[in-house]
């Protein structure tokens, strides 16, 4: 089961908060809100770093059943994941330079940088999206399509009226197994032959 989808949801709405209360901060300029917001910056840096470990862990295991457009999107969404991470724990260390030296100058860049960086985490989580119902709902379909092609080509390419029926029967346990394999990445549980009675 991937972690990926759960904990991308931490590392998009840290950031906003974590924003949210460093523009309080500028506005209010109080010990205990640049105290918070440098809190809240370091839980977004962290957020960021495990979205983007589960993320990378995750990749692998779709990649393969990606269209090719879908793989292109995949390793730029891992890319610009990377840059955020790196980015967002950078702006977690300079706010904290800020908050232990007591320059308010120092925090402000920070939390401009940290307002820049959620704009662009916002972005990244609309490409995680499009990856997701663009081309990861339909690389199922699109894999059984690549399954029938081939074994429509093998049973064309023979007269055995056996081996055509052989053909089409390694193409069912592939599929079979493909939506098997699909379940576990993404940890649906197969509905049972009684649930899908009861759903017709």
């Amino acid at each position: 089961m991937m972690l990926h989808p759960a904990t991308v949801h931490f590392a998009m709405a840290l950031p906003v908060v974590a924003s949210v209360f460093g523009l309080v901060y500028l506005y209010s300029k109080s010990e205990m809100m640049s105290k918070t917001s440098l809190i809240m910056t370091i839980a977004a840096a962290l957020a960021m770093t495990v979205a983007w470990y589960t993320g990378n862990q995750a990749g692998p295991e779709i990649f393969d059943y990606l269209s090719k457009a879908g793989k292109e999107e995949l390793l730029e969404h891992k890319e610009l994941g990377l840059y955020l991470a790196i980015a967002t724990g950078i702006i977690a260390l300079v706010q904290i330079v800020g908050y232990k030296m007591k320059k308010f100058a120092v925090q402000a860049l920070a939390i401009l940088l940290l307002l820049a960086a959620t704009a662009t985490t916002l972005l990244q989580g609309k490409h995680g999206g499009e990856i997701v119902y663009n081309y990861g709902m339909p690389f199922k379909a699109y894999m059984i399509e690549d399954s029938l092609h081939e074994a429509t080509a093998n049973a064309e390419a023979t007269e055995d009226c056996d081996e055509k029926v052989e053909a089409y029967e390694d193409a069912i346990d592939e599929i079979s197994s493909l939506s098997e394999e699909v379940d576990a990445i993404y940890g649906n549980t197969p509905k049972t032959q009684e649930e899908e009675d009861d759903d017709e």
